[in-house]
């Protein structure tokens, strides 16, 4: 059984997203869809602990453009020193956690790439994150390359077939907009990816803070931990 995953190259995104890494054989980047006009979205901004409270990262987006960019033409904005901030902002808030400079050496090239497209930017964070906890780069490919057709449910099954998948796993989120029914008629499987998010040991909080960036699950339980918990989900999903 090939398991496909499929999603927008988000912003140092959170723990169950790279759950979904790890349980799928392929994983490909939805970077041809259009990226929302207005408002933060999980492509340029992400939740972290600042001041013992789960509060927003961001990185400006460049919106001055007509009609409307798919999120492989979209930039961050240039006038903006966010990477800069990110970095001090991870060394007030978390320089106290278990694993903090082992990881933010790791994070810190990732933080300050010079790439200004966002797709590149997130794809290349979260391919070198997974591959910093023990996952192939080779499962990951861009569905601007691929060429899916049609829309929601109909795209999904046409990107899962091209990669030659026969199973698709869904998110928690899924149910709102697919539709089983033609994954079913296409034959391809569906598994559900009912993440359970470990509450781990946080720094400076009242109450445990779930979905944070992984950066926040790094930090506090270090990568070997985290590797180990997400290879034991994944071959329990592949049923090792």
């Amino acid at each position: 059984m090939s398991i496909v995953a499929i999603h927008q190259p988000n912003f140092f995104p959170w723990l169950g997203y790279f759950d979904k890494i790890a349980r799928s054989d392929v994983f490909i980047l939805l970077d041809h869809v259009q990226l929302q006009k207005t408002g933060g979205t999980w492509s340029n901004r992400v939740k972290l602990l600042q001041g013992g409270e789960a509060r927003w990262v961001t990185a400006p987006i460049a919106r001055k453009f007509h009609g409307v960019l798919a999120i492989s033409d979209m930039e961050f904005r240039p006038d903006d020193l966010w990477r800069e901030k990110f970095i001090k902002s991870l060394i007030a808030n978390y320089a106290r956690t278990p694993h903090f400079r082992a990881v933010l050496n790791f994070l810190e090239p990732l933080i300050l790439n010079p790439e200004s497209n966002i797709a590149r930017y997130n794809g290349t964070a979260v391919k070198s994150i997974a591959q910093y906890l023990g996952f192939s780069g080779e499962k990951f490919r861009w569905s601007s390359d691929i060429g899916g057709r049609g829309q929601a449910s109909e795209m999904l099954v046409s990107l899962t077939r091209i990669v030659g998948g026969d199973a698709y796993m869904c998110g928690g989120g899924a149910t709102g907009y697919q539709e089983d029914a033609a994954f079913s008629a296409a034959g391809i499987g569906l598994i559900y990816q009912n993440f359970e998010h470990p509450v781990y040991p946080q720094i400076g909080v009242k109450e445990f803070a779930p979905g944070l960036s992984i950066i926040d699950a790094l930090m506090s339980m270090g990568v070997v931990e985290l590797r180990a918990a997400l290879k034991a989900a994944a071959d329990l999903t592949k049923g090792l």
